[in-house]
């Protein structure tokens, strides 16, 4: 065999031997431990969510569903999930089995749910849909309507169109969790127990 041939094997060699090693030590070092939730907000920060605004009224609505409430002064002293949606929106639909949830656990202890219906479509206006809809999705707290959308971007502070938008306010009447589409449940309900065990 050439002689520089079998260099050139020893060299592959002894760094195919180095880098097993080296894998092998990697593979024994221990995992580090997956952050925790206090490495990203203190204990504090989460017990007492920030004041974000005041909330704006609900006016000008074309009615409420699923309650005797008829206005958002009336649950003054609950804490309150707020939520604009509309029922044929796919990102509004795949909040509520979370929402579900908030509701079996927190609405004896104070808290309250109000969606929002704001249509995005003509066909979502009427309130016989609306109400099949909810029963159906299993919407059992109260729906405000909005048909004009005249809270819709009020609340959202501009133009911007966003389905589904979700707030927490607390007991005095302050957004306290602002949430645009899906997810953040975590942290709606963190907000939500913080406010009711405060």
């Amino acid at each position: 065999m050439n002689p520089g041939r079998v260099g050139a094997l020893v060299g592959l060699v002894a760094i195919a031997a180095v880098l097993v090693v080296a894998v092998t030590r990697r593979s024994d070092a221990p995992e580090p431990d997956p952050p925790t939730r206090e490495a990203s907000a203190t204990t504090e920060q989460l017990a007492a969510p920030p004041v974000l605004r005041d909330a704006p009224t609900l006016e000008d609505l074309d009615g409420w569903m699923q309650s005797d409430v008829t206005s958002l002064e009336e649950l003054r002293g609950s804490v309150v999930v707020l939520q604009f949606w509309t029922y044929s929106c796919s990102n509004c639909k795949a909040t509520l089995p979370h929402l579900q949830d908030v509701y079996a656990r927190y609405h004896d202890d104070g808290l309250e749910i109000v969606g929002v219906h704001a249509p995005e479509f003509e066909f979502e206006k009427d309130p016989d849909a609306i109400a099949e809809a909810a029963a159906r999705l299993g919407v059992t707290w109260p729906i405000a309507l909005d048909t004009t959308k005249v809270n819709f971007h009020s609340w959202q502070e501009g133009p911007t169109a966003y389905w589904p938008r979700t707030y927490v306010i607390d007991q005095e009447g302050r957004i306290r969790y602002d949430h645009i589409g899906e997810g953040g449940y975590d942290d709606l309900e963190a907000t939500v127990a913080a406010l009711l065990s405060g």
